[in-house]
């Protein structure tokens, strides 16, 4: 199970890391909810091979897999698809045009303007965005922080994926030709 986990897990992190990769050159572009959308998808994208990885075992051990036995190898191989992850942000970021984090905070604070809160609301807010993007200059905070980007999506396509293929009528393996 170590290898399915280390093989379709460096493969969706190398999927994820290269999407990212194509992104950049519009990543001014592609600020707010464009940005989640298509950054979201791409994770979606890539950990699609936790699906795949739950199938292929299931097919290898005559179409049977327990939920534990799928849940457990679509964590796996999550964790090691969000480790590369973060490294692929780690290596790119440098390369975004501007200030990815003080774009974002400057665009929160804009956006909390906008929607015309008090004074000290804005303080308040302005004073917690101020420590938040402080705190991403640590790479002990900005780290874990980036692997909680894509883990919960791991999580949740390896529910899904566990759920559906523990059932052997769902897209059952061929069998072979006599």
């Amino acid at each position: 199970m170590l290898r399915d986990i280390l093989k379709y897990g460096i493969i969706g992190g190398v999927i994820v890391g290269v999407l990212m990769a194509m992104t950049i050159p519009f990543a001014k572009d592609l600020s707010g909810a464009w940005g989640m959308a298509i950054g979201y998808s791409t994770m979606l994208i890539a950990l699609s091979t936790v699906f795949v990885a739950i199938k292929r075992r299931r097919d290898e051990q005559g179409g049977v897999i327990g939920f534990w036995a799928g849940f457990g190898l679509g964590l796996g191989i999550s964790i090691v698809a969000g480790i590369l992850y973060v490294l692929s942000w780690e290596v790119l970021r440098p390369l975004l045009p501007g200030d990815f984090i003080g774009d974002y905070v400057n665009g929160a604070i804009a956006a909390e303007k906008a929607k015309g809160v008090s004074a000290e609301a804005l303080a308040t807010f302005t004073a917690e965005m101020r420590k938040l993007q402080s705190d991403y200059a640590n790479p002990l905070f900005r780290l874990p922080i980036t692997f909680t980007e894509i883990f919960p999506v791991g999580v949740l396509v390896s529910l899904i994926s566990a759920a559906l293929l523990h059932n052997p009528r769902f897209l059952p393996g061929r069998k072979p030709a006599s």
